[in-house]
């Protein structure tokens, strides 16, 4: 779930504790499996599948659970499903424009379980490209603060494509081409920083500002769509600024 970076990480933080961490294990598991079956079962030769179990890993996912997940995809071990990538577009309150990345073994089931989340929450598919277009797929890497300053940041990772680096609070975003992701995480690496996650993921290029009512319409959007189990991720184009993420909060 991405839309604005602030309530991306305020998302972020709630969802390690609440109620859908088995919803969000089995979509770190799927992640890992997929990584191991397109890239090969060796996180030291496969950086998505290494990125994938990082991430796995810092969100508490037994370390069972990682490894059976990598046999499966890499072929080590019987099982494991067909996953297909299909992403669904569609528009949510306030015409926001929503990215719906889906990870399914049923394209039939996937398409029904999403189409129902937006229809009863206030959102309407759209055709295939009528709203991609607002998107830019790029590396994210997001990384505690821990005393590290933003110049720190930027001079270990200019060099290695970065883009930008967003103060998010706690958290720094470092931003770069899709292509650039594991040049970055690695240059965080070797100058000793810890990260949080390192993935690909659909930036807006415009952003709708939501007032706290189509704010709240919009998280329950987001939230209907997350709990469909073929849903891994949800893009949207919406920004809500920090009064109105108090007001939402409140």
């Amino acid at each position: 779930m991405s839309g604005h970076s602030k309530w991306a990480t305020t998302k972020h933080k709630k969802a390690a504790i609440d109620a859908k961490r088995g919803k969000l294990f089995a979509r770190l598991v799927k992640n890992i499996e997929v990584a191991a079956r397109t890239g090969g079962g060796d996180p030291d030769g496969n950086p998505t599948l290494y990125d994938a179990i990082q991430k796995a890993r810092k969100n508490s996912v037994p370390l069972d659970n990682i490894e059976r997940a990598r046999k499966r995809g890499g072929g080590e071990e019987a099982g494991g499903a067909d996953w297909q990538t299909i992403m669904y577009e569609g528009y949510g309150p306030n015409g926001v424009a929503v990215l719906i990345e889906c990870l399914t073994d049923n394209r039939n089931r996937a398409a029904s379980e999403v189409r129902t989340a937006m229809t009863r929450n206030g959102g309407n598919m759209a055709d295939p490209g009528s709203v991609a277009y607002l998107f830019s797929r790029k590396g994210v890497v997001l990384m505690p603060k821990n005393d590290v300053s933003e110049d720190d940041v930027l001079m270990a990772v200019l060099d290695a494509g970065a883009e930008e680096v967003n103060d998010l609070g706690e958290s720094f975003e470092i931003v770069s081409e899709a292509g650039d992701l594991i040049p970055v995480r690695k240059a965080l690496q070797e100058a000793g920083f810890d990260y949080e996650s390192a993935e690909a993921n659909f930036l807006p290029s415009m952003t709708v500002q939501l007032e706290a009512d189509g704010a709240r319409k919009m998280f329950k959007l987001i939230d209907a769509l997350e709990d469909c189990d073929d849903v891994q991720n949800v893009f949207a184009n919406f920004d809500v600024s920090d009064e109105v993420m108090a007001e939402v909060d409140a």
